[in-house]
């Protein structure tokens, strides 16, 4: 816990130990406080007034001291809780920074975005709100076991056995429902993105859902989220009842001790010194339960943190992909695999077995096939959002994994199905491809991409906010924003998935107007769902159950009676294609396909 607490302070970590030794030395304090009381009170007992007057300004010298030491210990805690907000969110953001895109999927991004948010806000408040008390706590009762030593040998054996043993129940009570308390935090990430979701998705929820339906998703993980707070509450009730029990029952061995203490020195008939030193004993067994008793109560918070700090050590486990420690530079723009296998997990499926394709510089392919056929995963494996599980990836004849993560970036721009924009205006998410474009430059991606006609009936032009995400803009339009951007980066490799799945046909005849002319002059990898992309590439690829079956240019695919000769007959048969004279000239009676 501690160690993965400073592993994400980072370089402030030195501030987390400072803190750490002023907290050891507040518990010695307070320890030392309280055994002063033994002479205080001995001597006040015994009626001794001029020494007890010596002990009482020692002891209040000792708390004005501890006193003032908590308010330095509680400072010092508040720093460490602004490092883990600022370091460790750095820290996290330059971690996550280098992992691969592959990474960030659905649950790995809700789990990070609860972990930065609420995870680390609580992590945060550990230090000034329950570190302090605990290890204090822990420390405190070190320093009255010597006392109790020194008053009764007995006493001072049983305190000094129950500390290993409070250790281990402590933590045999942290670990009751710790699989509860990970669902919980589980489904608490999901009903955050859940609520995101909602508010972004409005427009849509509201056109089909107008009864107040859409808000079953989140109503369904709110449910979700309750019942798993309702199964924690018991393992929660068991834990601190169960600290508080052990607790209580070395105080009751202490008690019995001394009370047997009591019995042998009255039937021994010892003096009122032996009487004094009994109640003396007492008064300082129970100020050794007193701060172990607040330590147990801190046990749920504990177990709290503990699982915030898990999810922050998951997210630093998480490797990002091998550099390869004498990088190779591509000869040249060209794509290559070789028997590529790949699955997601160790347990799951291939979903690519044993695809080879040769990808010319400056030609164009077009990937064809079902969906689930492994069409975007071998397109994710060419920008190396995964390293392949089998066989290679090469560009330029280099192996991707022989190319630092720059090198690969210089090489490939990319167009996904799911835009993004961030909050700025038009020109600033288009300039993300390439900060240092020109005005001129800016102004030919927009041609290309078809965002032209955008900007000319917007009253601010290139210079209009699109809002998070780009709401303010529709998905046709962020989709050739995206495009643009793409463009403007001038990477010599185009990857593009779907990118005009959101688009009207007058705007997808302009997307595959400017992929026709990028022909020859990047090398281009196109997932198409449009026919006239399909037939204008150089070679059409077709993907079934992730492996190719066949491949090779429109004409002779369309002559071979194959799975694409079958997909085009469903094709004009369900969409109104129609064949001209027996040959493979295709006529458009409607504008795209849907592979």
């Amino acid at each position: 816990m501690l160690n993965t607490l400073m592993s994400l302070l980072g370089r402030d970590v030195a501030i987390f130990r400072r803190y750490l030794i002023m907290v050891v030395l507040y518990g010695l304090l307070n320890g030392i406080t309280v055994v002063l009381l033994v002479p205080l009170l001995s001597h006040l007992l015994a009626g001794e007034v001029s020494p007890a007057t010596f002990w009482l300004a020692g002891f209040l010298g000792c708390a004005a001291l501890a006193w003032w030491w908590r308010v330095q210990v509680d400072k010092a805690g508040v720093r460490v809780g602004v490092s883990v907000l600022r370091s460790g969110r750095l820290r996290l953001g330059d971690h996550v920074a280098g992992l691969p895109v592959g990474w960030f999927t659905p649950a790995n991004t809700a789990r990070l975005s609860h972990v930065v948010s609420h995870g680390l806000m609580e992590v945060a408040q550990l230090p000034a709100h329950v570190f302090t008390p605990v290890f204090g706590g822990l420390v405190t009762p070190l320093v009255m076991v010597l006392a109790l030593f020194a008053l009764n040998g007995q006493m001072g054996l049983i305190a000094l056995l129950a500390l290993p043993l409070l250790a281990v129940v402590f933590w045999l009570a942290t670990r009751l429902g710790r699989q509860v308390d990970r669902r919980f935090h589980d489904h608490a990430a999901d009903t955050s993105q859940r609520l995101v979701e909602f508010a972004q998705a409005q427009s849509v929820l509201r056109a089909f859902n107008g009864e107040g339906a859409g808000a079953r998703f989140l109503a369904e993980a709110i449910d979700r989220q309750h019942r798993s707070a309702r199964q924690l509450i018991y393992p929660s009730i068991l834990a601190v009842t169960l600290n508080a029990w052990v607790v209580q029952a070395v105080f009751a061995a202490l008690l019995l001790a001394a009370v047997f203490w009591l019995n042998q020195a009255l039937m021994a008939g010892q003096s009122s010194q032996s009487l004094i030193a009994v109640t003396v004993a007492l008064l300082l067994s129970y100020r050794f339960v007193e701060p172990l008793l607040e330590v147990a109560g801190y046990g749920e918070a504990l177990r709290g943190a503990r699982n915030q700090l898990d999810g922050v050590r998951e997210i630093l486990a998480a490797q990002p992909l091998p550099q390869p420690p004498q990088p190779q530079s591509p000869a040249d723009h060209s794509v290559t695999l070789r028997d590529v296998r790949f699955r997601y997990g160790a347990s799951e499926t291939e979903v690519l077995r044993g695809v080879s394709l040769e990808v010319a510089p400056g030609s164009m392919v077009a990937l064809v096939g079902a969906s689930g056929s492994g069409k975007t995963t071998l397109m994710r494996l060419v920008a190396r959002f995964f390293d392949v599980t089998g066989g290679q990836v090469l560009v330029g004849g280099v192996d991707v994994r022989q190319m630092t993560s720059d090198q690969l970036a210089a090489q490939i721009s990319q167009v996904f199905q799911d835009t993004y924009l961030f909050q700025g205006c038009i020109a600033d998410n288009i300039r993300l491809g390439r900060p240092g474009a020109s005005d001129d430059e800016l102004a030919e991606v927009v041609r290309l991409a078809g965002v032209e006609t955008l900007v000319e009936r917007l009253p601010e032009g290139l210079e209009t906010l699109v809002g998070e995400g780009g709401a303010r803009l529709s998905g046709g339009e962020r989709q050739r924003i995206a495009i643009a951007r793409a463009l403007i980066k001038d990477a010599p490799i185009l990857l593009v998935d779907e990118a005009t799945a959101a688009l009207d046909t007058g705007n997808q005849a302009i997307i595959a107007e400017t992929l026709a002319r990028l022909r020859g002059k990047r090398t281009l990898i196109v997932i198409a769902h449009q026919l006239s992309t399909i037939t204008s590439a150089d070679r059409i690829v077709v993907l079934e159950d992730g492996a190719v079956c066949e491949q090779g240019c429109h004409r002779e695919l369309a002559a071979a009676g194959g799975r694409y000769a079958r997909f085009l007959a469903q094709r004009e048969s369900a969409k109104g294609w129609q064949v001209a004279g027996g040959q493979s000239h295709l006529r458009q009676a409607e504008h795209c396909v849907d592979t």
